[in-house]
């Protein structure tokens, strides 16, 4: 789990996308950025893919900080769709894991390159020239995203910021995503060794009362806790997660989601600049410990039944 630097003070960040999904840098390059924020303990959570995990702990041990393994899974819980579940500290060596995340990411390949066909369509409506997929390329490693198409019209000089591309071309030629039930991405996540955290909750509803139902029902089947300090979120939102998670036994993350393109979001920081304390990780860690114990006396009980 890269280097456990057990350290209650400090900052952390851990949301952070680098360009195996929709991310502009690489893990490399985010540890760097991590290293000039001063912060202790970083999560690249890539979304629906592990494929920088080995390389953001590499260079976080070579860099003297800690990278948890993680990923956001874009899950689907009744009639919420796109809901985003973060897993940390799990075995992102799996196979099986592995190749369901291919496959999603096969699926999701196909989506976005759907959607640059449907905001050609309406370029070409417009008189303007194509956006070729070669030219998102550049700004992807390997599956392009949504921010990385963009990245290419901003680059062309067809909008203003990436918020304007979303806004004017995005948002209206989105093609819908594949998801995963949200019952079974908690299982696999914990089945892994890992914990399983509702990101951004506040996108689901904004509705107090509705919101803490659900975290009630996902609770039930598995979520180990809610991030409550992000940018999606208010005060009054956060402090009303952290007072209800606490009372609910659930852990506490935060981070800021960054992908290195939105206008004013920094690494390290949520909504208002607040910073994310160290003083999260302890109860992290403790929870990460207890499962992998439980884990261990499961397996070792399961042996000694099948040598009866």
């Amino acid at each position: 789990m890269g280097s456990m630097t057990p350290t209650l003070q400090g900052f952390i960040d851990l949301h952070i996308h680098s360009n195996c999904s929709d991310g502009a840098f690489s893990a490399t390059e985010l540890v760097d950025q991590a290293i000039v924020q001063e912060l202790t303990t970083i999560a690249i959570a890539d979304h629906d893919s592990v494929a920088s995990v080995a390389t953001g702990i590499a260079a976080a041990n070579l860099a003297g900080i800690e990278n948890i393994p993680a990923v956001e899974l874009s899950v689907q819980y009744k009639s919420f769709q796109d809901v985003h579940l973060l897993g940390y500290g799990f075995d992102h060596t799996d196979r099986g894991f592995c190749e369901k995340l291919d496959l999603l990411r096969e699926k999701r390949e196909h989506r976005n390159e759907e959607v640059l066909a449907r905001v050609n369509e309406r370029l070409a409506h417009e008189g303007r020239a194509r956006i070729e997929l070669s030219h998102v390329l550049v700004y992807a490693k390997g599956v392009i995203g949504r921010p990385h198409i963009a990245r290419a019209l901003l680059e062309h000089g067809y909008v203003k910021s990436v918020e304007d591309a979303f806004r004017r071309y995005l948002v209206p030629c989105n093609v819908p995503k594949h998801y995963w039930p949200v019952a079974e991405a908690i299982s696999e996540i914990r089945h892994l060794g890992g914990l399983a955290v509702l990101a951004h909750p506040t996108t689901i509803t904004s509705d107090h009362q509705e919101l803490w139902r659900i975290i009630t029902e996902l609770a039930e089947i598995g979520l180990d806790g809610i991030e409550a300090f992000n940018n999606l979120a208010l005060a009054d939102d956060m402090e009303f997660l952290k007072r209800r998670a606490g009372e609910a036994g659930l852990l506490l993350t935060g981070g800021s989601d960054f992908h290195g393109i939105e206008a004013g979001l920094e690494l390290g920081r949520g909504r208002g600049g607040i910073r994310f304390s160290a003083s999260l990780l302890s109860p992290i860690r403790e929870r990460l410990s207890e499962r992998r114990k439980y884990d261990r006396e499961y397996n070792r009980n399961r042996a000694s039944l099948s040598n009866c």
